[in-house]
Order: C-alpha cells, then structure tokens, then sequence
C-alpha cells in the first residue's frame, strides 16, 4: 500500500457507478496499467490472478483484491451445498462425541460428588457453537446424483423441487418440478457449446433442491432476503454483517396450484426476472428494507420472534463460512463482499439459497442507489483498514459504518485502560463523518430495528 500522502491507485472490471463514485469519492486514481492498490475484479479474472501458470509477478505487500482466489467453493451452488453438507456431518459426528465424553465425565464428577456426599454436577455442552438445524434444503447435483434425486423423490411424490444451472445467476434456466417427466427440459435442452461453438459432450450441470413450498408471505407475496457480508481473513475468521439488507419480492401473489407450477413471477424473486413483469412497480422495485421486515414479524409474532429470527440468521452465516474455512485459500489480500440468499418458511425458520461472489451493483431505484453507495462506502473502509493493520479486533468503538462484527477469531488486545475507556475514543469521536458507532451483536441489539 501507497503512503498515507500518495494516492491509492485502483483497478475495476466494473464500470457500475456505486463504484466509480466511491472509487473518486475518496480521491483515488484509477490504473492505467496492471499496477493497483485495491482491485475490484471480476471472479474470472481473479483466476488468472492467482493462476501460477499466468502469474507473472507476485502481489506485493499491501496490495488488496476483493475475492478469495478459490471463492467458488462456497459461491458455486453445487460447492456450497456439498461443503456444507460435509460440515454438517463432521460437526455432528464431534458433538457426538463430545456428548459421550460428557455422559463418562458426569458419570465419575457423580459418583465422586456421592462418595464425599456433595450435590452431584450439572455438566451438559454449551449450546452457543451447536452446529444449527439442517439451513440447505436437501440438494443434489445432475447428471452425477441423478438416481439418488429420484430414489428420494419417489419418497416423496407429492413434493416440490426446483433446478438450477450450477453456473448461472439472476434466475436463468431455473424451473420447478413437481413430476419427474419435467426434467426432459434439462436432458433434453441443448449442450453446452466450447469456445469454438462445438457442442460439449455432457449437460449442463444443475443442481435440484427441495423447494420451500410454505414461504412466510406478506401481503400474500413470496419474498427473499440479500444479506451482504463481509469477509477480511478466514484463518481466523473474521465475519461483518450489513445492516442495509433488503428483501426481493415476487410481482404476483403467491400459489401451490400446479397451474402456476412455471408462473416465474409466483415463484422466483429475482429481480431481473420481476421487472419484466407488466406489474412491476419501478417506484420501490418490489424490495423492502430488513428493517422494514424485522418491526412487522415484531408486530405479528412478537419480539422475541423477531430477535431469534436474526440469531438464527447470523448462526447459518457463520457456520456457512465455517464449512468451507479449511479450503478457503486465505490468501492475506484479499476480502470478499458475498450476498448471501435466505428466505424465512412460515415457522420463520431461514433457509440458505446461494451464495454470490459478485453480488449485483445495477441499482433499480434510488433507494437502491443510496443503500449501494453507503455499502461500498464502508466494504472499502473496513478492508483497506484491516489490510493496513488498523483494526484489531471487534471493538465496540470501531468505525463500521452500517456494519456490525458478528463473528471474530482473532483473540482480543488488553488495551490496558480502564473499564469503559478507550484511548482510541477521542481519535475516533474526531474521525466518524459515518455516523454513529454500531455494536458487533445484530440479535442482541436490535440492530435491524
């Protein structure tokens, strides 16, 4: 990185202007070659990046790329699905074992407790990093799981699934499944075609997944969340969440009925999709603040609905980050910025979609404008300061924008100051032009709100 009176040097694949504004904004000089300090790529070209047989210099110190160079292990649909499953069963088959090893502790903590006719212990495990309820629906990829998707859907034949391209975003190619004769439209769809136009000799793969057929609704509409988080190291890791999420909702209302079985405008709530609809509205873009959702589940289903929503919903993002922490190249340049699917079932029990590495910059609306400006505002912050060893852990008094720390690895510095007291305070306090300082807890602050 550049010194503090030179300017920093950026490089994008992006011409989206939440990014150039902020690129300018801060007074930073656009590349006219390869060299950068912070580079916003596009995910194929951070392959060539880190690619060893095209690598023609190594990054230097303080440069700063924004994903992780293996990042397709968590943001590839099938990865995702198959890394997490993996996780699951380890953490599972440990917790396991940990509840063995507690049932021998107790049994001898009592007999000794007995022998000296003391109260016997209570020992049981902590529930705080219990691996969370099953947060994927059960998903299989095609063509290599073929005969087990329809061993399990025989299991089951009044039930729903959806298919989706493994390589695809904004809702193309999706379509559900409600008999098995509806998959003739991906064997029977055209092949893949090579760089030389040249038919693949495979499908293209998908991936199918249970489908959440009792979707909460509001106003009788299907919706999902875009969750924005941040990602500085995995090893520790170290995990913010955005405050600036926002719901996507479906144009038509929602139906079971078969007949709207490939209504796009019943079922998918990407945006791409919903503005072709004639009902679209361009004023609010069928999106909805999180903050907006959290005070009506608080007005529906209480407060302590609303605030083990978000706890629940903070528990699948790390542990979805923890299931793919180990393969994870944590190369010390890098961050990512994931938009991370979810939606809520009518028990409000979150379910994980996908995970994308380039979430979406194109703003449809002001709302949408402003809330990318502020994002990419406060990712730029906290990553050029984590690059710069400014940040030390999750302290209270940092200046996070609209993010919050959720998770942190990393143990925390003794300062050495008095209860309540920070040296760093007055610094900061002269500092913030961002607005207030936010705690690093979402569920127990309700930060939503």
């Amino acid at each position: 990185m550049r010194r503090e009176n030179e300017r920093i040097v950026y490089r994008t694949d992006f011409d989206k202007y939440v990014l150039i504004s902020n690129f300018e904004r801060l007074g930073w000089t656009r590349s006219t070659d390869e060299d950068f300090d912070i580079y916003w790529a596009s995910v194929h070209n951070v392959r060539g990046l880190f690619n060893p047989e095209v690598l023609s210099k190594r990054l230097r110190d303080g440069q700063v790329v924004n994903h992780f160079p293996n990042h397709y292990e968590l943001t590839r649909k099938d990865l995702m699905a198959r890394n997490i499953k993996r996780y699951r069963r380890e953490r599972e088959r440990q917790e396991q074992a940990e509840e063995r090893f507690l049932e021998s502790l107790s049994s001898f903590a009592s007999f000794a407790a007995r022998k000296k006719g003391q109260s016997e212990p209570n020992l049981s495990m902590p529930q705080v990093d219990r691996v969370p309820p099953e947060w994927v629906p059960a998903t299989y990829s095609l063509p290599n799981d073929y005969a087990i998707f329809v061993e399990e859907f025989r299991k089951s034949p009044n039930s729903t699934w959806i298919a989706k391209p493994t390589g695809k975003a904004q809702g193309r190619g999706i379509f559900l499944v409600s008999k098995l004769n509806q998959l003739k439209r991906w064997s029977n769809a055209p092949k893949e075609k090579n760089q030389q136009g040249q038919p693949l000799p495979f499908r293209e793969p998908y991936i199918i997944s249970r489908y959440i057929s009792n979707p909460l609704l509001v106003g009788g509409k299907k919706f999902d969340m875009r969750l924005y988080v941040l990602v500085t190291s995995y090893r520790p890791l170290k995990v913010f969440l955005y405050r600036g999420g926002f719901c996507r909702f479906c144009v038509e209302q929602y139906s079971t009925d078969v007949a709207e079985i490939d209504n796009i405008f019943v079922h998918l709530t990407n945006v791409a999709i919903q503005k072709q609809a004639e009902d679209y509205n361009e004023q609010h873009g069928g999106k909805w603040a999180i903050s907006d959702l959290m005070l009506f589940i608080e007005s529906t289903r209480g407060r302590a609905a609303s605030e083990k929503l978000a706890s629940d919903m903070e528990q699948i993002i790390v542990h979805t980050l923890k299931a793919v922490q180990g393969i994870i190249v944590n190369d010390k340049h890098c961050f990512e910025m994931y938009g991370f699917d979810v939606l809520i079932d009518k028990d409000l029990r979150p379910w994980l979609l996908e995970v994308n590495a380039s979430p979406s910059m194109t703003t449809t609306t002001e709302d949408d404008r402003l809330l990318k400006l502020r994002l990419i505002n406060d990712v730029l912050n906290i990553a050029i300061q984590e690059k710069r060893g400014q940040l030390e852990g999750c302290d209270d008094d940092l200046i996070l924008g609209d993010f919050a720390c959720i998770f942190d690895e990393k143990p925390k510095v003794n300062l050495g100051t008095r209860s309540g007291e920070d040296p760093r305070s007055e610094r900061n306090e002269r500092s913030s032009s961002r607005g207030p300082r936010r705690s690093n807890s979402f569920s127990r602050t309700g930060y939503w709100r």
